[in-house]
């Protein structure tokens, strides 16, 4: 029976009989500092049947270790393992392209650790490279900073291609909107390694460990979340949690291979 034929009985069976789940975060987990409805009994069920699953998420402001606490302030106890961000991806990158590069860092304290963590260092006055991720600390004189060494020769990176991303308050600019007038200014083209880069999405799915036929991924937006489980061959789950609803689906050309409220759907 095709995925798109089945029923609703069937469709959560089927999901419930994958080995492991690839789980964006903001929109699928949580909003801000709110959990989601059925995120607790989702991930209660993940440990009880020994499911693996990876966070797997665009968000570049936050550690590992930032997401395990935020987490267990939520009440769900996960390791750090667990975790992989777009500041991880985005350090790895840079480390295999050019080992002891140094950057100007637009963005968090995810973002700076984990580039000091691959052996990057900091510069200000002739990086090899401008790196822009999600921050609140965004401000006119570091554009104009970031447009100058761009002009002198640093090449642009942004830590994921979101547009928009959701807080509790509702959706706001995320990296591609706020690198957007360094593109303009120098007229050169950002390289985004987060989701749906295959480069992220290939370290995911080795750190689940699951064949492709046993794995789904799980997220709110269709240009990042669901184009990457696509584009990688595993079953995709779009989530109306976050920013994406169901009149959005018009607008593109490809389609998940199942779409419900929450997390908390899969165990209906």
């Amino acid at each position: 029976m095709e995925k798109r034929e089945m029923n609703r009985a069937d469709k959560t069976a089927y999901l419930r009989s994958k080995k492991g789940f690839i789980c964006d975060m903001d929109g699928v987990i949580y909003h801000g500092n709110q959990v989601l409805p059925g995120v607790v009994d989702f991930f209660e069920w993940l440990q009880k049947e020994d499911i693996k699953f990876l966070f797997l998420t665009n968000s570049s402001e936050r550690t590992p270790t930032d997401l395990r606490q935020k987490l267990l302030r939520m009440g769900l106890d996960v390791d750090e393992s667990h975790f992989y961000t777009s500041a991880l991806a985005t350090a790895s990158f840079l480390a295999n392209q050019t080992p002891e590069a140094t950057v100007f860092v637009i963005g968090s304290a995810g973002l700076t650790h984990a580039l000091y963590d691959a052996g990057l260092s900091m510069n200000d006055v002739n990086p090899d490279y401008v790196v822009l991720g999600d921050t609140r600390t965004y401000n006119f004189e570091l554009i104009e900073h970031a447009v100058h060494l761009v002009h002198n020769g640093a090449k642009l990176i942004g830590t994921n291609y979101d547009l928009t991303g959701p807080t509790e308050k509702g959706i706001v600019p995320s990296v591609r909107a706020l690198i957007a007038p360094i593109e303009f200014a120098t007229k050169r083209n950002a390289y985004f390694v987060g989701k749906p880069n295959p480069i992220m999405m290939r370290e995911g799915l080795k750190r689940l460990g699951v064949d492709n036929d046993d794995a789904a991924i799980i997220g709110d937006r269709m240009d990042t979340d669901i184009v990457s489980g696509l584009e990688a061959g595993i079953d995709t789950v779009l989530v109306l949690s976050g920013v994406t609803r169901e009149k959005d689906l018009r607008k593109f050309a490809y389609q998940p291979n199942f779409i419900i409220d929450g997390v908390g759907d899969i165990l209906s």
